[in-house]
C-alpha cells in the first residue's frame, strides 16, 4: 500500500488524536481533518447510533450544511437507502457496493440530500465493539474526484481497530464516571444545550462570574484551549457576547432543579474536574437544532 506525503501525514496526526483522546466526541470531530486527507474526500460526517433509541445521534460534521444535517433526521433518514445496509456489513464499505450508482442518482436521497453539499461518491465505516455501535464514519467526495479504490478502502479498514479501541475505552470511561442519581450543572448544559463536557464546563464558569484566566487555572488547561471552548459555546448555545451566554446558560439551567442549585453554590460543584481535557467535541443530538458548522468570532474580554 503507497501513500502520499499527504496521507502519511495525515495518518500520523490519527494516530495521534487516538492515542491521546480523552472524549469520544471530542475524538470524532477532530478525525475529520486528518480522515478527509487521508482518503482525498470532501465531506466528513460522524454518528453514535443509539441502540435504545433506534436513532443516530451526536453528530458531528465538517464541509456540510446545518439545514441539511436537519433534513436528513427530519425526513431523508426514513428514505436512506444506504445507511442500515452499509451498517449491517459491519465493515468499511463504499456506498455503490450496496446500490449501484446510477440507481442511487434515481432516488429522493440522492437528488434532494446528497447533492445539496455535492456528495457524489460515498464512503462509511460502523465501528463495533461485539455487538455495540460506539461510532461511524461517513465519508464523501465530490464527483470530480471519483470513487474510492480498494487502496483507499483499504486504508480505511487498516484504521478502523485502533478508532473502535479508542471509542469503546473512552465509552467505556464516560460510562464508569456517570453519576447514579442527581444531575450536576455540566451534564444538565451538555443535554440540554448539546455542549461537550469542557464546553459545558467553560460555560458553566463564565456564568459564574469567572474570567478566562481563572477558569484556565481551575481546570487546568492552556489559555488559547480554554478561548477554543468558549468560542464553540457561543457557536451552539446562538450568542454573540459573554452576558448572553450566562443568560442563555442560566435558562437552561433553570429547569433542572439540581442545575439551579449549582448555580447558588457558584463554582464548588466543579471541584472534582480533573485538570488536563483535551479540546471539547462539535457534537449534537438531532433532537436540538444542530450547530452552524461556521465558526464565529470570539466576543467579550478575558
Amino acid at each position: 500500500m503507497h501513500l502520499s506525503t499527504v496521507q502519511t501525514r495525515a495518518l500520523a496526526d490519527l494516530m495521534k488524536l487516538i492515542a491521546d483522546a480523552t472524549d469520544a466526541d471530542e475524538l470524532r470531530e477532530r478525525m475529520a481533518l486528518p480522515m478527509l486527507d487521508l482518503l482525498g474526500a470532501d465531506t466528513y460526517v460522524s454518528m453514535v447510533w443509539d441502540g435504545g433509541r433506534q436513532r443516530f445521534e451526536r453528530v458531528t460534521a465538517l464541509n456540510m450544511s446545518e439545514d441539511n444535517l436537519r433534513s436528513w433526521d427530519e425526513h431523508f433518514r426514513f428514505v436512506d437507502p444506504l445507511t442500515f445496509p452499509m451498517m449491517q456489513r459491519r465493515k468499511p464499505t463504499v456506498a455503490t457496493q450496496v446500490m449501484c450508482q446510477t440507481d442511487l442518482s434515481r432516488t429522493e436521497f440522492f437528488n434532494d440530500f446528497l447533492l445539496r453539499d455535492r456528495m457524489y461518491w460515498g464512503v462509511n465505516a460502523y465501528f463495533y465493539d461485539q455487538d455495540q455501535c460506539v461510532g461511524d464514519v461517513r465519508i464523501w467526495r465530490n464527483r470530480e474526484r471519483g470513487n474510492f479504490d480498494t487502496s483507499e478502502l483499504g486504508i480505511l479498514r487498516m484504521v478502523e481497530p485502533a478508532i473502535t479501541a479508542a471509542l469503546s475505552r473512552l465509552g467505556l470511561k464516560d460510562q464508569s464516571l456517570a453519576p447514579d442519581d442527581g444531575e450536576c450543572a455540566e451534564v444538565t448544559l451538555q443535554r440540554e444545550g448539546r455542549l461537550s463536557r469542557r464546553e459545558a464546563q467553560v460555560a458553566w464558569l463564565v456564568s459564574c462570574g469567572c474570567a478566562d484566566k481563572e477558569i484556565q487555572h481551575r481546570l487546568g488547561l492552556e489559555y488559547p484551549t480554554v478561548r477554543f471552548h468558549l468560542g464553540n459555546a457561543f457557536k451552539k448555545l446562538r450568542v454573540a457576547n459573554r452576558a448572553a451566554l450566562v443568560g442563555r446558560v442560566r435558562s437552561l439551567l433553570a429547569h433542572q432543579p439540581v442545575g439551579a442549585a449549582a448555580i447558588e453554590g457558584l463554582v464548588e460543584p466543579m471541584a472534582s474536574v480533573s485538570p488536563g481535557g483535551r479540546l471539547g467535541a462539535q457534537a449534537a443530538g438531532f433532537t436540538a437544532p444542530i450547530p452552524a458548522p461556521t465558526t464565529h468570532p470570539l466576543s467579550g474580554d478575558a
